[in-house]
């Protein structure tokens, strides 16, 4: 540990690592996520009110997904911001939306499973269309409401091009400590334990249960799996990174500096690339206990896999 000076944290990595993980992640995401729309809206009657959550969670990804091109524009041109300081702020606020509302439209797709396997008889014809659209409004609200602070946090230098803050200035990055704790805690940690708890419920009923269908262990546990991955891949990984690089630039701040905070600084930036993930991964929701999109999925890669092994044949191999 050094107490008189600290080195100074390369940032050359996010610039080579994120721009082609946003461009991939907005291609992909974009196609994935406007074909599930179409799909759900298509079959609304026939897949349930439980797809009300489905559709925001949808919407929340292309909010985000339309920011990504000035993002790619912001690192290719070195970390250098030239759209105003008021759609900096817009730009980090969809990401914060898309984030803990896909959070939020999980817990609320858990509790939904949750209720119709445990308690059956007490939700079937009392869980109507209304209830969910009221509860997504609600799920939207304290999004915002958690999200608003971070608006107020400074993000740029005014309207002069520079630096778009994800978090905010050095000046302020104690008070932002102390703010994205108290928001990893409650917009992360309470949900995700709601999260396990319902499927771990859920698991143990599935378990004990003989005369359960087949069809909907299958579902829940195919659902269960998407959401470990979504966990594991995107959303712990930036929560922990995130808080730690904080904490190592108010170290930094006070020189008490470490050997770590460069690696730390990297794997923060490597678990912004895998959280902006989840707008890709989303869509697997939509095909989780829909049928007819698996079947059509596996249709269209049977006929692409045909389409290869034909280019592939020499054309006198080619039966007449």
């Amino acid at each position: 540990m050094n107490t008189t000076s600290c080195k100074t944290v390369s940032f050359d990595f996010t610039g080579r690592f994120l721009p082609p993980v946003y461009i991939s992640v907005f291609i992909i995401g974009l196609l994935a996520n406007g074909w599930g729309l179409k799909f759900l809206l298509q079959n609304w009657k026939k897949l349930g009110d439980v797809n009300v959550f489905v559709l925001n969670l949808g919407l929340a990804d292309i909010l985000y997904l339309l920011t990504l091109p000035f993002l790619v524009v912001y690192y290719f041109m070195k970390s250098k911001w030239i759209f105003g300081d008021v759609f900096c702020k817009i730009t980090r606020f969809c990401f914060n939306l898309n984030l803990y509302g896909s959070i939020g439209f999980f817990t609320c797709i858990s509790v939904y499973r949750y209720l119709a396997i445990v308690h059956p008889m007490k939700v079937i014809g009392r869980f109507t269309l209304t209830h969910s659209v009221v509860i997504s409004v609600i799920v939207w609200f304290l999004v915002s409401v958690q999200s608003l602070p971070d608006m107020f946090y400074t993000k740029t230098y005014g309207n002069k091009p520079g630096k778009c803050y994800d978090t905010t200035h050095k000046r302020y990055v104690e008070d932002y400590l102390k703010y994205s704790l108290g928001w990893t805690l409650t917009a992360f940690c309470i949900p995700f334990l709601i999260i396990l708890g319902c499927y771990g419920h859920v698991i143990f009923v599935l378990c004990r249960g003989k005369t359960i269908d087949k069809v909907l262990k299958q579902r829940c546990l195919k659902l269960l799996f998407i959401l470990i991955l979504l966990f594991s891949v995107c959303y712990i990984p930036y929560h922990i990174l995130k808080n730690l690089n904080l904490w190592s630039r108010v170290l930094s701040k006070q020189k008490i500096c470490h050997q770590w905070n460069n690696g730390v600084y990297i794997a923060h930036q490597i678990s912004r690339g895998l959280v902006c993930l989840n707008s890709a991964l989303n869509p697997l929701i939509y095909l989780h206990g829909n049928e007819d999109i698996s079947a059509r999925l596996r249709h269209y890669f049977q006929q692409a896999r045909e389409a290869v092994m034909r280019l592939s044949i020499p054309p006198s191999q080619v039966p007449l």
